[in-house]
């Protein structure tokens, strides 16, 4: 089974963007491959072609691989929704809730289908391209890995790590990891990339022989900075923009589980838009046009924190201005009169009241809707998704935001400045964009934001065919 994992040395050293630049630059060699995560740690999710759900990383991956995104290729996913806690997705569907220290229990039963998956791909595909998940350093969680190691030895998969010079110390991060991992996990690491480098590589020509010369592996080259990195999905909110740039102000709110924020990414693409990601105990500015309330993965727990940053007040004063809100999935559910959660989907059973600002009320089952949508918004095509627990019904539902599969959905307002939707991904259409910024006093842009997309993943396999050894990487898979 031709396959290549990409582990790194910790967390954010930019392992998704190597995946996604391998499998771009493969594709274009004529290769059929397709990205794979045994195991994912976010809650920003995309739905796949079968009706599953999977990291954002790996659907992006797939586009850059040329493939619709499948379940199989991140098999297990988990959805943080309090600090102990996580919804546990396998194969695309919700199986539990469980708390940290209880994973490890759960962790040995995934193994099986995390194999499966990974061997439907390597069939169906000429390569298979595997990222890790945190750093395999972690040695105190190796039992049962099921994310790095653990993976690679069940499925005899030969490793690269990748190390990331942008935080420093990146000699003690690779040969330091070599140094705790055990010999039979040592054997399977073929090399060493170094990421994230500013200025002239040359000038860490003597570290780069350290590393190899401490280690024994084989360094695969010194990648630079990718400057068009923020043009792509992030699949942290560490990584959203925090303000800045000229425009129509749009901030959206920091929730504590914010979930599928890459619905923001066409609105930070946009030169009119200045777009910021408020954080904890920052106030709404007095100028922003728009205020968002993003997705959430705890949506009682994140209306809690919201008020806590005193942004329900800050809201309802942008509101009294003439502003408008817009409310995403959990964030509509938000703007309700009420939430009530009886069988306690996401927490303690119970209601909580909302902000008042539309006239719905939202009941959480145990029923997930997850689902691809198409339709109309303001007169324009949108497709998207929708992941989430709950319906909202209400007389604000008499005006929908959009028309979905011949259905109306989401609320307005009867002043027609608030509104709310399940829909995410409305955003990147471009001809609904233009239209919803254009109330805003936004004036036309013309961004094509797919084709920046697409040209950003050109642009990263470009990136990496200059600065890595692609081949010598193909010829270690194989």
């Amino acid at each position: 089974m031709p396959a290549l994992m990409i582990q790194g040395t910790g967390s954010n050293v930019g392992k998704s963007m190597l995946v996604a630049g391998l499998c771009r630059a493969a594709r274009r060699r004529g290769l059929s491959v397709a990205p794979f995560k045994p195991q994912n740690m976010s809650n920003n999710a995309a739905v796949t072609a079968d009706g599953g759900e999977i990291g954002r990383a790996q659907a992006l991956q797939a586009r850059a691989a040329g493939l619709d995104p499948v379940t199989d290729m991140n098999p297990v996913l988990l959805k943080p929704e309090t600090d102990t806690g996580s919804q546990v997705v396998v194969q695309g569907r919700r199986v539990a809730t469980v708390r940290a220290r209880d994973y490890a229990a759960l962790k040995p039963s995934l193994l099986a289908p995390v194999l499966d998956s990974f061997r439907r791909l390597a069939a169906a595909h000429d390569l298979v391209i595997v990222e890790g998940a945190g750093s395999p350093a972690e040695v105190n969680l190796r039992a049962g890995d099921i994310a790095n190691m653990g993976f690679a030895r069940a499925a005899c998969v030969p490793v690269i790590l990748a190390g990331d010079i942008d935080r420093g110390g990146v000699i003690a991060q690779i040969v330091g990891t070599q140094a705790v991992i055990d010999a039979g996990d040592a054997a399977l690491v073929e090399g060493f990339v170094v990421n994230k480098f500013r200025g002239d590589p040359r000038l860490f020509d003597d570290g780069y022989r350290l590393i190899a010369d401490r280690t024994g592996w084989r360094g695969y080259g010194v990648l630079p900075w990718f400057p068009l990195a923020h043009r792509l999905p992030a699949e942290d909110a560490l990584d959203l923009p925090r303000g800045g740039g000229q425009g129509v102000h749009v901030v959206a709110l920091g929730l504590s589980r914010i979930a599928n924020f890459d619905d923001l990414d066409p609105l930070a693409a946009e030169p009119g838009v200045r777009l910021t990601l408020l954080r904890e105990g920052q106030p709404i500015p007095g100028d922003a046009a728009l205020v968002i309330l993003p997705g959430s993965k705890s949506t009682r727990g994140d209306l809690a924190f919201l008020r806590a940053q005193g942004w329900d007040i800050d809201l309802a004063a942008h509101v009294r201005r003439g502003g408008h809100v817009l409310g995403l999935c959990g964030g509509y559910q938000m703007l309700g009169t009420a939430i009530d959660d009886p069988a306690g989907v996401e927490g303690a059973a119970g209601s909580a009241p909302g902000l008042g600002l539309l006239d719905i009320r939202t009941r959480m089952s145990a029923e997930k809707r997850v689902t691809r949508a198409t339709g109309t918004a303001m007169g324009h095509p949108v497709a998207g998704y929708e992941i989430h627990v709950g319906r909202s019904n209400g007389p604000d539902r008499a005006r929908p935001f959009a028309t979905l599969g011949g259905v109306p959905e989401g609320a307005v307002s009867p002043c027609g400045r608030i509104m709310g939707t399940y829909l995410h991904g409305a955003f990147a259409a471009d001809g609904f964009r233009q239209a919803f910024l254009g109330r805003l006093g936004a004036a036309p842009s013309g961004l094509d934001f797919e084709s920046g997309v697409d040209a950003a993943l050109d642009a990263l396999a470009d990136h990496v065919e200059a600065h890595l050894d692609v081949a010598g990487l193909l010829a270690v898979a194989r």
